[in-house]
């Protein structure tokens, strides 16, 4: 089947060739793009698509997103709204509700928010573990991801859980529960961080999970300065997620590597901590992503859109910068080529807007912009 979609107000097609283009028009077939270009050359189709000069971008391609959890942490989030400061340690109040949640439970609130995020444009979701902390809930939280994405990552390390001493849980991260969770994960990620995992516990996790076959991300430097980002180049990782308190000497090895910086601005949004300077990154020649970072602590928020205002309004991104980074920065940081990206050969996931331009997205913050979602 083969539909065409024209009367396009602005195409964004996030192709460095040609990035924006007005007049055109997109034919797909099947599950693939098959055509992009002038609307009057357009090839014929089975089906057409009247966008009536609405904006045509990319599917948002989410690169980090915690969606396996159970429980509420609104107690949490208001005591921090009151003026209390953030630590990651309401991660274990998590943890002990999602292992005490069934696998019906858990796979329901996962697809509730997976279904959330399509229907404000997002078609690529990153999935992580991190909220069992044992090899039974770790490897459950991985197979129930594993059903509604491919983009799936071990979190084991994502905190030292209670009853166990930190170099004893490294051995278990490294040993079972990789053993266990291995064959439903695609990545590796570690919490690099003060109260989390230091640098050598970090780079001893991804080692071993490399080894396992799976691909290496970190969460890096979200806190405090520190030890995230340098490992996650040294490693070659695909991402380095947070990237708030950097050095120069972190911009600098981020610029002059392959390692995405993926910027979270809905995690510092709630827990009221300082934003990245995506500026500073940019302006070096870094590769920067925007994800939701989707989880119940400290960005409980499901809207790419929504991060792509806090991007143009707090980190100082132009509009043409945030909806880049929300498209083929996530891509990059998924390492993935088929996506993010409306080029011919490419997966058929195209997000319609109810607005003109990108630009939108960012001038009316809050207000629902999707009129139309298509995907393979």
């Amino acid at each position: 089947m083969s539909l065409l979609i024209d009367n396009i107000g602005l195409l964004y097609t996030g192709d460095p060739e040609r990035e924006e283009l007005t007049g055109a028009a997109v034919v797909i077939q099947d599950d693939r793009i098959e055509w992009v270009g002038e609307s009057g050359r357009a090839p014929q189709t089975d089906e057409r698509h009247d966008a009536q000069g609405r904006a045509v971008i990319p599917g948002f391609v989410d690169s980090h997103a915690h969606l396996v959890f159970a429980g509420d942490r609104t107690a949490e989030f208001n005591a921090r709204m009151s003026g209390q400061s953030y630590s990651a340690g309401g991660i274990r109040t998590t943890v002990a509700a999602t292992r005490a949640a069934s696998e019906e439970a858990l796979d329901a609130r996962m697809r509730a928010l997976v279904a959330e995020m399509r229907a404000q444009g997002t078609t690529t979701v990153e999935i992580k573990s991190g909220y069992g902390l044992t090899v039974d809930d770790e490897a459950r939280a991985l197979r129930l991801a594993r059903q509604v994405t491919e983009e799936t990552t071990y979190l084991g390390a994502h905190v030292v859980p209670q009853g166990i001493e930190a170099d004893a849980y490294v051995r278990l991260v490294t040993g079972d529960m990789l053993a266990a969770c291995a064959p439903y994960a695609k990545w590796v990620d570690v919490f690099c961080e003060r109260g989390a995992f230091d640098g050598d516990q970090t780079r001893e996790i991804l080692t071993a999970g490399t080894k396992a076959g799976l691909l290496p991300r970190v969460h890096a430097n979200q806190l405090t300065e520190g030890p995230g980002v340098r490992i996650a180049v040294e490693l070659d990782a695909a991402s380095a997620d947070h990237c708030t308190h950097l050095t120069d000497a972190d911009v600098e090895a981020l610029a002059s590597s392959n390692t995405v910086a993926t910027l979270l601005p809905g995690a510092e949004f709630s827990t009221r901590s300082p934003y990245p300077d995506a500026r500073r990154l940019i302006d070096a020649g870094a590769t920067v992503a925007i994800a939701t970072d989707c989880n119940p602590g400290s960005s409980f928020t499901s809207s790419m859109a929504f991060c792509i205002a806090l991007a143009v309004r707090e980190m100082r991104m132009t509009p043409l910068e945030a909806i880049r980074a929300a498209t083929y920065g996530g891509a990059r940081a998924l390492r993935r080529d088929d996506i993010g990206v409306i080029c011919a050969g490419n997966r058929a996931d195209l997000v319609v807007l109810d607005a003109p331009s990108y630009v939108h997205l960012a001038y009316r913050p809050g207000v629902p912009m999707i009129t139309r979602v298509f995907s393979s």
